[in-house]
């Protein structure tokens, strides 16, 4: 096949370059190179998976171009069997500071690959999130428990499903303009019949991931144990995720793309069985290295969720598709690249 990876000098969209690569495919890398520039903050050189791919694979071209240039989006989609989405603006915190940028890549962006695949008629991967639920998710009761919070209702014992609503509250801009996105992707199936598949992403992590404050919370608490820096913690470090290893991720998209599903919408996560809080991470990450991170708490953040879990049943029954690596396995695989690349971060 021809892959199409926009976003693929980014963590997930390495992988998946990666992945197609390593089985002989023609894989094309489309990316800007922004993170940083958007973030306004790193921990490494952006442009390490660029290079990284570019180095180990004959078979993976590399384009410098933007999503939201239509015709540069057009020009690298030609004749793409499949397109796998996943160049975004990827921070809550920098959609407050900037929504306009935050909605041009996000939903024009989206708009724009979109309208490439149509064309080519491509097949099309999204990677959507689980902030598309919004402040809803937090009118689950939840209890406290000594290192985390859990959903109290036991309807929700599974996680958040697909059909959970995602009306009548707040979001904050990044989850508005990634939803803007993952509706637009599942039009594009009922109304044009691309084969779309949108996956509403939890916490993804895994090697090669440089993860700063405001996004990449697992990988930015491994890279700063190891390298002395602080880590803040804003509220009570009792938040509960459901974490996904990359490689388990790059499997579903495989998946939905080998199948004959047409159009799907799949909550993407570790489920209920691969949950951690901050606090439950920081516990771990001090039996693993032996180093006590230096950790400050400091006020909840804007649209937090205290618990958020995918409910990833639906995955599993029509995807025949499970979570392979377990949160332990995937933090101890992060901490040996991390710690093998350690001149990457320097310092602080």
């Amino acid at each position: 096949m021809r892959i199409l990876v926009t976003g693929g000098a980014g963590f997930v969209g390495s992988h998946v370059a990666e992945y197609y690569a390593k089985r002989r495919n023609e894989v094309m890398l489309f990316d800007n190179v922004s993170r940083v520039e958007i973030l306004g903050k790193s921990v490494a050189d952006p442009l390490y998976n660029w290079n990284y791919l570019s180095n180990n694979y004959g078979n993976i071209r590399l384009v410098k171009g933007d999503v939201r240039n239509f015709e540069e989006v057009k020009a690298a989609s030609k004749d793409a069997d499949a397109i796998v989405h996943t160049a975004g603006q990827v921070a809550v915190t920098t959609s407050l500071r900037d929504p306009r940028t935050d909605f041009e890549i996000n939903a024009l962006g989206t708009f724009n690959v979109l309208e490439a695949a149509r064309l080519n008629d491509s097949a099309f991967v999204f990677c959507s999130t689980n902030k598309v639920y919004g402040e809803n998710v937090n009118m689950i009761p939840v209890k406290e428990e000594e290192r985390c919070y859990r959903f109290s209702d036991e309807k929700y014992a599974n996680g958040i499903p697909e059909t959970f609503p995602v009306d009548l509250c707040g979001h904050s801009p990044y989850g508005c303009s990634k939803f803007a996105g993952d509706i637009y992707s599942q039009d594009y199936a009922h109304t044009y019949g691309l084969k779309s598949g949108v996956f509403r992403m939890s916490c993804i992590y895994g090697e090669r991931q440089f993860g700063v404050e405001d996004q990449g919370w697992l990988s930015w608490f491994v890279i700063a144990t190891l390298t002395d820096r602080p880590i803040t913690i804003y509220g009570d470090g009792k938040q509960v995720r459901d974490v996904l290893y990359v490689g388990d991720l790059v499997e579903a998209f495989d998946m939905f793309l080998d199948s004959n599903l047409k159009s799907e919408v799949f909550n993407m996560g570790g489920g209920p069985k691969n949950t951690l809080s901050l606090l439950n991470l920081l516990d771990m990450l001090r039996e693993l290295t032996g180093k006590n991170p230096r950790v400050t708490f400091s006020d909840w953040r804007r649209a937090d969720q205290k618990v958020y879990i995918s409910d990833i049943s639906k995955a599993k029954r029509v995807l025949n598709w499970e979570p392979k690596v377990d949160p332990r396995e995937g933090v101890e695989g992060l901490i040996k690249w991390v710690s093998q690349n350690i001149g990457l971060f320097g310092k602080k």
